[in-house]
């Protein structure tokens, strides 16, 4: 069974930093994508990055692109979101996500039905 568990979520002023971690456990290999969601109070969940599990490559959507950073231990399972100059806009509920991908795959989105596994997901709140 696919379990991901988020951490280091927190309150932050404008302009300052956090990182995430989401620790992935259940994989039997390791041909899988992560992405990193978030869901505002009132607003749809969107994906904001991802990264293909074997080949390490990422994607972004255009908001965060520059802001946040997105990567993984290999060899501890865990994928990081580096989240920086941080507004209040992005506060909201963190999500990671994954799901198996073709072994051929070295790319990921960040949405789509792919995504199968989900955390509980961790708060994010940017505030002065």
């Amino acid at each position: 069974q696919v379990q991901l568990v988020e951490s280091g979520g927190g309150l932050v002023q404008p302009g300052g930093s956090l990182r995430l971690s989401c620790v992935v456990s259940g994989f039997a290999s390791d041909n899988y994508i992560v992405g990193w969601f978030r869901q505002a109070p009132g607003k749809e969940r969107e994906g904001v990055a991802c990264i293909n599990n074997r080949f390490g490559n990422q994607n972004y959507v255009v908001s965060v692109e520059g802001r946040f950073t997105i990567s993984r231990d290999y060899d501890k399972n865990t994928v990081y979101l580096q989240l920086s100059s941080l507004q209040p806009g992005d506060t909201a509920v963190y999500y990671c996500a994954a799901g198996f991908v073709s072994m051929l795959n070295k790319d990921c989105a960040t949405s789509g039905p792919a995504y199968r596994s989900w955390g509980q997901g961790t708060q994010v709140t940017v505030a002065s």
